[in-house]
């Protein structure tokens, strides 16, 4: 890792990590607002159906905010050296997940004025809704900034043994990889950015070489092996 920086998001992902943790915020926000609806409105026999639609809603709007918040954790990752800023922003989906259904799940179970059908068909759904929240909003594998300067070296030496320019490859704005060839058929008429392997994670978080490149690459290497031989002989 000698010849590779350290991790930083650019100002880009910086800016595109902040707009996506808004919106997280916003649907979160809804979920919890879609709860408290919820229990002020719906937590009776006669609106169990709308109880169980409204736990659908809530569901929906708390994995995407759950989503958003990860994909920006992926952008603008946290540093394992402050351990509770790592843990919060990389788990804070579950909590978030547990949270938007929690209280509603007690009210559905503690509320004497509905029928014991309303609680076991609403509470059973309500409890498997916030466990499916939180399970979907836990990180399991969470991205760091240590982890990414790793990663960013093993790339960089992946690259060098293919003899690709680690300090010129290129990625689109819609892309998942990296290329080596700005002549790609997956980029061709893109419009592209080129930089450096650590400028494609810092701008867009890309981890990966394209296959096809890798394939080409591989290749040539070959070829520039073989070429010796013939001469030889």
């Amino acid at each position: 890792m000698s010849d590779t920086k350290i991790f930083q998001a650019s100002p880009e992902a910086k800016s595109k990590a902040k707009q996506l943790r808004i919106f997280a915020m916003i649907s979160w926000l809804a979920a919890m607002a879609g709860q408290v609806f919820a229990i002020l409105k719906l937590i009776s026999d006669e609106t169990m159906v709308w109880l169980i639609v409204a736990i659908v809603v809530i569901l929906i709007l708390a994995i995407t905010g759950s989503t958003l918040w990860k994909k920006a954790n992926k952008l603008d990752p946290a540093s394992e050296k402050d351990t509770t800023r790592f843990f919060i922003q990389n788990q804070l989906g579950a909590i978030m997940g547990v949270l938007a259904f929690l209280p509603l799940v007690i009210m559905i179970l503690t509320n004497k004025n509905i029928s014991g059908k309303t609680k076991g068909i609403a509470g059973s759904i309500a409890a498997i809704a916030m466990v499916a929240a939180g399970i979907t909003g836990a990180d399991f594998n969470p991205p760091s900034v240590e982890k990414y300067t790793e990663e960013i070296s093993q790339q960089n030496e992946a690259a060098k043994s293919l003899s690709i320019d680690t300090d010129n490859v290129y990625w689109s704005t819609a892309g998942n990889k990296y290329h080596a060839y700005k002549n790609c058929q997956h980029i061709k008429g893109k419009a592209l950015s080129n930089g450096s392997i650590q400028e494609s994670f810092e701008q867009k978080g890309l981890s990966e070489l394209c296959k096809t490149c890798q394939k080409k690459a591989a290749k040539a290497a070959i070829t520039r092996e073989q070429v010796p031989v013939e001469m030889e002989q």
